[in-house]
């Protein structure tokens, strides 16, 4: 589905529209420590008290202000009383009002604005008592500025931009790549960024491949380009057999007219698309169909839905998602927590087809048609071809749950043979990985990754830039050093009874000195319940010959090919991973880092009018101040600042008064 930025749906979460929302805090605390069903109970009716029967949404908050769970309603005061009736509540509400000790409350001016600013909340807060959608990553799309004469075609996440026209969302980025991979084939378009494509004094590879017209050099003019413009738009829509009888017939003519070379080019190109209407082919066969189509299914307490991307005819890909705390949770109710949160973050198309209808179903429509500012009708098929598509969802879920019950119970035996080898309590819910890179001691970051049985937890990754004076250049115990001290110091302020985001085992990428940095630092702060490993590289540096150093001087190997030293050796690779991205792009800031940067008043655009004017920063350090006077946009009293900077105080008198 195509989108242009607009005019914003009428949101409860837009900044505007804070005027209509009366929040109201009431969480004062009864009680702290340990779940009490009275306190818990006894802080609900002091809030009760001030409730009226108006639409709003509510936080459940615990001694410490964390929100433990976010609800709406149509009557807050008849929602909110049913929390003091215990008995007919399940035992996970039960443990929620046990710890409850407060609400806030925001009424809204309608059920359906409660139920998007409950999504928005949920997944600002995560609740651990809601069913909380667990994607960190955003869905890319397809982004066509046709704001340039020759219009680029680029993935996109993110933010959206007036003038830029959206195709998506697409299931992945992979996904995404085909799609521009088959659309570079078919149409031509250019995907270089503006700024290279400004540079260029002969076409690029793409050219010569057939993957790009070459607007650069002129190889194409502005007509013609729109014209390959207009196509590409029209197959994203949906009208792909349009596209295959105009590039026929400008085929045959070039095949009248003896031009054999341009033939050959629209026949390769009459090939490409063929290929990519069977590849992303629906049995549903029908161009005009805008659709998401969605599945739940549940085995052994683990729930995935599946959602299909189904836009203008075209397959957009698919994804299996899991969300958390759903697990006792009815289906019904995660789908529909499922819907308010998905497409809190997606806009919604006009179909969306469901195996099973959610609770509030009109609710529901009408909160997101509110969302995507049109009608979305939200439908249950139960017969044709539409079922057919929704049957095929079905299966899709219940695969990728089997999948991943299998991929759990071989990751929960690694994680208890894991215990088992290095003498831990109990099998680790939570490993963090340390590394840290740099280059002869230059652009030190150190990086934290964060693993689970469920697999990494890409949301808690985090890094750690070295500045200098934190550590000397080369010290990898001291970035150890460094990198603990942070992360625990501040863990401890935030978070001093221990009960959330803390480790059971800490990986170091590291022999015995980096272990014993580690323990001195938790010794340091009183930590004795994380226990720490070093796993350092074999001899000659090869994999499968690692030694594991702990914190009682022992170490240790592990067989080559033992499944437990692929995981661990799979751990310490993303960290490695994570470590290097985040070094290479802070090495890549500092190569094109220049003087000019320190300049005061010398921001982005004079930098770049100075290096236009001069060529390196070397011959602006060296040019007089008539010389910087005559560069557009730099007024006299800034060029005596630029000067002044580049030049000795003793001398910086002597050397205006000669220039002018």
């Amino acid at each position: 589905m195509a989108s242009a930025m607009g005019a914003t749906a009428d949101r409860p979460d837009w900044p505007e529209a804070t005027d209509r929302f009366d929040e109201r805090g009431a969480a004062q605390v009864l009680a702290r420590g340990r779940p009490d069903l009275e306190a818990g109970v006894a802080a609900i009716r002091e809030t009760l008290a001030t409730l009226g029967r108006e639409p709003g949404v509510y936080r459940m908050v615990d001694a410490a202000g964390d929100v433990l769970y976010v609800g709406k309603a149509r009557a807050l005061r008849n929602r909110v009383a049913t929390y003091t009736q215990v008995e007919r509540l399940p035992r996970r509400l039960q443990r929620m009002v046990a710890l409850t000790r407060g609400l806030v409350v925001v009424t809204t001016r309608s059920e359906a604005e409660a139920l998007l600013l409950e999504a928005q909340l949920i997944k600002r807060y995560r609740p651990p008592f809601n069913v909380v959608l667990r994607d960190d990553k955003s869905f890319p799309f397809i982004a066509l500025d046709l704001r340039h004469p020759f219009p680029r075609l680029a993935k996109h996440r993110g933010a959206r931009r007036d003038g830029v026209v959206y195709y998506g969302p697409f299931a992945s980025a992979g996904a995404v790549a085909a799609t521009l991979n088959a659309l570079q084939k078919l149409f031509l378009l250019r995907s270089c960024t503006d700024s290279f494509m400004e540079r260029r004094t002969r076409p690029c590879l793409l050219f010569q491949i057939r993957r790009c017209s070459a607007p650069c050099v002129g190889r194409i003019d502005a007509r013609s380009y729109a014209g390959l413009v207009a196509d590409a738009r029209a197959f994203l829509a949906g009208k792909s057999g349009a596209v295959q009888e105009r590039l026929k017939q400008a085929m045959a003519e070039a095949s009248a007219e003896l031009d054999f070379e341009r033939a050959a080019i629209l026949r390769d190109r009459l090939k490409a698309l063929a290929h990519v209407q069977g590849a992303q082919a629906i049995h549903a066969n029908d161009a005009r169909l805008d659709a998401d189509v969605i599945a739940v299914a549940r085995d052994q307490g683990l729930t995935g839905i599946q959602v299909f991307f189904l836009r203008s005819g075209q397959n957009w890909g698919h994804r299996a998602l899991f969300p958390a705390h759903a697990g006792d949770v009815d289906e019904g109710e995660v789908l529909a927590a499922f819907l308010g949160q998905f497409y809190a973050e997606v806009d919604p198309p006009p179909l969306v087809l469901l195996d099973r209808a959610p609770p509030d179903p009109d609710l529901l429509a009408e909160a997101l048609s509110a969302r995507a500012g049109r009608r979305v009708e939200l439908k249950v098929p139960q017969r044709g071809r539409l079922r057919a598509l929704v049957d095929q969802a079905r299966r899709n879920a219940a695969e990728a749950v089997a999948r991943r019950l299998a991929e759990r119970g071989t990751q929960l035996a690694l994680f208890a043979r894991l215990a088992e080898v290095f003498g831990l309590p109990e099998p680790p819910r939570r490993i963090e990985i340390y590394d840290n890179s740099h280059v002869m001691g230059t652009n030190a970051l150190g990086a934290m990754v964060v693993a689970t049985p469920e697999g990494f937890l890409k949301g808690a990754y985090r890094r750690f830039g070295m500045r200098t004076g934190d550590v000397t250049p080369g010290d990898d115990p001291g970035m150890v050093r460094a990198m603990l001290t942070r992360r625990f110091r501040r863990a401890l302020e935030e978070d001093p009874g221990r009960r959330s985001d803390w480790p059971d085992l800490l990986l170091i990428d590291g022999g015995r000195t980096q272990v014993a940095a580690a323990t001195a630092v938790l010794e340091e702060l009183g930590i004795d319940d994380v226990a720490v490993v070093g796993i350092a590289k074999g001899p000659d540096r090869n994999a499968g010959r690692e030694t594991f150093h702990l914190t009682d001087g022992r170490s240790l190997t592990l067989p080559p090919g033992d499944a437990l030293l692929f995981l661990l050796q799979r751990l310490r690779d993303e960290a490695h991973r994570f470590a290097i991205g985040g070094h290479r792009a802070r090495r890549g800031r500092a190569m094109v880092a220049s003087t000019l940067d320190e300049v005061p008043g010398v921001g982005p655009a004079r930098k770049k009018a100075l290096l236009m004017h001069f060529g390196t920063a070397r011959a602006v350090k060296g040019a007089s101040l008539e010389d910087l006077c005559r560069v557009p946009g730099i007024s006299r009293g800034l060029a005596e600042t630029i000067w002044r900077h580049f030049h000795a105080p003793g001398t910086a008198g002597a050397s205006l008064k000669e220039g002018g």
